[in-house]
């Protein structure tokens, strides 16, 4: 399969970044196409941990294009600085990594006001990662935004910026009673990094266009997770942009007939950062039970913040099954649950006396239901050096084949650690270079 789709099932941090990082050995071209530095993927390689926001992880890999698509949101400084570590570990860029001219640019008053808006939410703020991404969508939608285009362009960036910054800043100063942003300090700093970015400006989704067509490896690297959808997630406790298989496509201008495959990357139990219901949350004995946040790797890449801890929840990973068209899973983290003697997955909900086998559309709704639960013995033993599917316990191939059954979708990856060599393919979806 030629061209493949990697997507989040769940709330985020599912591990993408490792299959990613995976399937890219075998890939020619890798594209970023929604989202912005709010999500971020970190990737083990002999030893050395990489953190990656905006640059593909497959940069990585030395024979592979890497394209950042029109459908993202771009902050300039944090690319620059990202560019800059990757080029101090030995990573060379020039020539492999592709920006799209579509790409909207954040500026220091989508951050602001990112902040000030959760601030003015008080108790209803959704716990944003203030990196000033909804604000910059927003501009889109309203037709005020500044794309990479025009950042490269002197005189089209002052004209732009003159405008949209008279807008801001009488949303700080009416509003918010916050100072103005100087206009000439704004447009030098910009101006700069347009200068600094211009290398990389290419015809991205010509690009991964032609690439499609002539059956080369494409691999699309989705950013954050299903139920964080700006349409279809927990609203409104979601991200701005769309989060499933079809968002991808369309924010790297790519429509869904190039596409072969699509891979929905789920942890064997369930996390969520920030603000939402998460319906399976672990009671405080469960969670003595469980591993620390720091042992089980659940401290988030780009927020620092801890991850909240919930059962394997079947409903909503049914859910992004049917979003996204899904053909195969990549299950995560199976070596986090080793020590448990007893595991539970939720197979539906109870609300107001009905039985749902999906979530309901109000969060309101999502936050009162009651889980259904099948409680399976756990295998109480390390999988970690495991090397092949048929060595797993029997109880992890249990738990693992009903998973499947409850999601109507087979495994194609597993994965036993953060390393790339503690992973097992059950089902190859890139052809071989």
């Amino acid at each position: 399969m030629p061209s493949v789709i990697v997507v989040g099932a769940q709330w985020g941090d599912e591990g993408k970044g490792k299959i990613i990082d995976l399937l890219a050995e075998r890939a020619e071209c890798i594209v970023r196409s929604q989202g912005g530095n709010n999500a971020g993927h970190t990737i083990v390689a002999k030893g050395e941990e990489f953190r990656f926001h905006l640059v593909p992880s497959g940069i990585l890999y030395p024979h592979t294009h890497c394209y950042i698509a029109g459908g993202t949101v771009i902050d300039p400084k944090v690319l620059i600085e990202e560019i800059r570590g990757l080029e101090e570990k030995g990573i060379s860029l020039k020539g492999r990594l592709h920006i799209s001219p579509f790409a909207h640019i954040i500026f220091p008053y989508h951050r602001i006001l990112d902040r000030l808006y959760e601030e003015r939410k008080k108790e209803q703020a959704i716990g944003t990662t203030g990196r000033g991404i909804g604000p910059c969508y927003a501009d889109k939608a309203n037709r005020i935004g500044i794309r990479m285009c025009e950042l490269v362009d002197p005189q089209v960036l002052e004209e732009k910026l003159k405008n949209t910054l008279w807008l801001k800043n009488q949303e700080l100063q009416g509003i918010f009673q916050h100072s103005p942003l100087n206009f000439d300090e704004l447009f030098r700093e910009y101006a700069d990094y347009g200068k600094q970015l211009a290398v990389y400006v290419k015809e991205v989704e010509k690009l991964v266009g032609k690439a499609c067509r002539e059956n080369k490896n494409v691999l699309f690297e989705g950013a954050h997770g299903t139920l964080l959808d700006l349409t279809y997630g927990t609203y409104p406790y979601v991200t701005s942009s769309s989060t499933i298989s079809s968002g991808v496509s369309a924010g790297a201008g790519i429509g869904p007939t190039r596409i072969q495959h699509t891979v929905g990357v789920v942890k064997a139990y369930t996390t969520r950062v920030g603000a939402g219901p998460l319906p399976t949350a672990l009671t405080e004995q469960e969670q003595n039970l469980f591993l620390d946040n720091e042992t089980a790797r659940e401290i988030g890449t780009t927020t620092g913040r801890k991850r909240r801890i919930g059962w394997f929840d079947a409903c909503l990973v049914r859910h992004a099954a049917c979003l996204n068209g899904m053909d195969s899973l990549a299950l995560m983290k199976l070596d986090i649950l080793d020590t448990l003697k007893e595991l539970k997955i939720c197979t539906g909900y109870r609300l107001h006396g009905q039985l749902l086998d999906t979530p309901p559309p109000l969060v309101a709704d999502l936050e009162k239901v009651e889980p259904v639960y099948e409680t399976m013995p756990g295998w109480n033993r390390p999988t970690k050096d495991i090397v092949s599917y048929d060595q797993l316990p029997k109880e992890a191939d249990r738990y693992i084949k009903r998973i499947c059954e409850l999601v109507n979708t087979p495994i194609s990856i597993l994965s036993l650690g953060p390393e790339r060599e503690r992973t097992i393919f059950i089902q190859s979806l890139l052809k071989r270079l």
